[in-house]
């Protein structure tokens, strides 16, 4: 929130200097408004002069002192403003501005943070989209969490955003389902199948083959193999995506498109972009495959894009389903994928390229895989051989508040372990358990104030079913000059970093800024509630403090509502 406006000032205040002939009409460098260290030397700072110079051509106090005579900003909002060092411009608030902050949260409410950079904008965001060969594992739970908190900070940025999943339902994989699932129903019979060699060896292909054995007995025994494994394929693949959407729904994911790789085959989608792609000369054949000239496009070789045996490579459906994504009206398409699809970047960019497409219009977020430690211990997975652990058994393990955080907390381009025994822990060293214990305390704050003699003239009794305990005219009309102790100016500096951190972890696409953030306030609350004693004898000093206290619930339950994460009023 002061950061913008400071920003705006700033702004503001080098055109009026260049009108006014103080400053050479140059472009404006980004306008950068940084905290210094600890707060030491100022609230704010920036070094803007700095920036100006080259282009300038003026020593930067110089122009700082251009840009401070330039400044125009009313006395309530900021007390002072230096220059310091080589250049920076440093800004100390007034308390009003700070105060004003807590009257600005609650009118705002559950939207507090929200800026409207996207002007509805449509926005496609793609996760999860694991093949529906078997049971989440929890790599596709980090994918959820990055695309879904993506979307959440997408959406509070005022994009229309539109979440998707897609349906790898064609190709050899669930072909190889199939087979795997027919080798188990012929072995109930006592009759031998080949298993593939790319089959799949969990117990639940096991189980999907005695579902259709209690359901048909062996009436498949004697059908055509083709019409057999079409069967299975179709029945393996529903009770798979059936699962899937249990698991994240309970996981706190939800879509708002569900779609299928094989209706671009069955629309012909993947055959018209493979003409387009021929007739552009950027496909030819060798060694009886046909390949596409990705290295026309930044790739480091061409690649195979239909097999020797007339079988598609998987990207070759990933052009027409992105063009389809831009033909149903989207400006801006955002993939969660994972790291060992590194490869797969350039070609399907390449291919939309070919086809006409600004490729600026498709961003593609790479994540690294997850490591499940145990006590320490490495656990290593492969769907493939059936050992994995599945997303489903992490959220019975820890939870979906515990796993969501975690999973939110690392940058996506690096890898993590994921802590399976500090997931599970009820204390301070499980970060979303030291977040929500502070949300908690606050609650359990709020209530004790019907139990006060000076607090239970203050709050509305709302406060017992987690509700707010002052309406907008009360806070208002509070006096909250009282809010001078350092530890209440620090943690009012923390509030209103949220729309900061919304803004810039959306537009990096870095959601693991929420988790730090979450950390951060939640620290600055309970070293607040260690040195100030929040209800006293003295009214005003508690009602402002049960407001300050207020606001640090309520943005503490908006930025875990960002994550995915519940805010409980009882731990």
């Amino acid at each position: 929130m002061f950061r913008a406006a400071l920003r705006q000032y700033l702004e503001e205040a080098a055109k009026r200097a260049v009108t006014d002939g103080a400053l050479p009409d140059v472009p404006l460098p980004s306008v950068e408004v940084d905290v210094p260290r600890g707060r030491r030397h100022a609230d704010y700072a920036t070094n803007l002069p700095l920036a100006l110079a080259r282009t300038a051509g003026r020593p930067p106090r110089e122009i700082a002192q251009a840009i401070v005579d330039a400044l125009e900003i009313p006395p309530q909002q900021v007390a002072r403003v230096e220059i310091a060092g080589a250049g920076f411009i440093n800004f100390f608030l007034a308390p009003a501005w700070l105060h004003d902050l807590l009257r600005h949260i609650y009118s705002a409410g559950d939207t507090y943070g929200n800026r409207d950079l996207g002007r509805r904008r449509r926005v496609n965001v793609e996760y999860v989209s694991a093949n529906p060969t078997g049971p989440l594992h929890i790599g596709s739970g980090r994918n959820g969490v990055i695309g879904d908190v993506l979307a959440n900070l997408l959406a509070a940025l005022g994009y229309d955003v539109v979440r998707e999943y897609y349906i790898n339902d064609a190709g050899l994989l669930v072909h190889a389902l199939a087979q795997s699932v027919e080798h188990h129903y012929f072995a109930h019979f006592g009759q031998e199948k080949p298993f593939p060699e790319d089959g799949y060896r969990g117990e639940y292909v096991r189980d999907l083959a005695m579902q259709i054995v209690q359901r048909d007995g062996n009436a498949w025994l004697a059908r055509p193999e083709e019409e057999r494994l079409t069967a299975f394929r179709e029945f393996a693949l529903g009770e798979i995506l059936a699962e899937m959407r249990r698991t994240l729904e309970e996981f706190g994911i939800r879509f708002d498109v569900w779609f299928s790789e094989r209706a671009l085959y069955e629309q012909g989608a993947v055959d018209r972009a493979l003409t387009a792609l021929r007739e552009r000369g950027l496909l030819y054949e060798q060694d009886g495959a046909v390949w596409f000239r990705s290295t026309s496009f930044g790739d480091d070789k061409d690649r195979v894009i239909i097999r020797s045996n007339g079988r598609p490579m998987y990207y070759a459906a990933d052009i027409p389903y992105h063009l389809n994504k831009l033909e149903r009206g989207f400006e801006l398409l955002i993939d969660v994928w994972g790291v060992d699809h590194f490869g797969d970047v350039a070609r399907v960019k390449g291919g939309l390229a070919a086809l006409g497409v600004d490729t600026s219009r498709l961003e593609i977020l790479l994540y690294q895989h997850v490591r499940l430690r145990n006590e320490g211990e490495l656990l290593r997975m492969s769907r493939r051989r059936g050992e994995f652990v599945t997303l489903a058994d992490l959220l019975d393990a820890v939870g979906r508040d515990a796993a969501r955080y975690f999973f939110c907390m690392y940058t996506p381009s690096v890898p993590m372990d994921f802590d399976w025994q500090l997931a599970r822990e009820t204390s301070q060293d499980n970060p979303v358990y030291y977040v929500q214990y502070a949300h908690a305390r606050i609650s359990s704050i709020l209530r004790e104030t019907l139990n006060h003699p000076v607090g239970r003239a203050l709050v509305a009794p709302a406060v017992l079913a987690g509700g707010q305990p002052f309406d907008l005219a009360a806070i208002r009309d509070a006096d909250l000059s009282v809010l001078t102790h350092e530890t209440e100016i620090a943690l009012l500096h923390a509030l209103a970093e949220l729309p900061e951190v919304i803004e810039i972890a959306g537009r990096r696409r870095e959601p693991q800024r929420l988790c730090t953030y979450a950390r951060e306030l939640a620290e600055a609350f309970h070293v607040f509630y260690t040195q100030c004693r929040v209800l006293s004898d003295d009214r005003r000093l508690t009602m402002a403090r049960l407001i300050l206290t207020a606001a640090v619930r309520l943005v503490l339950r908006r930025t875990l509502g960002l994550i995915g994460v519940s805010a409980p009023d009882r731990m």
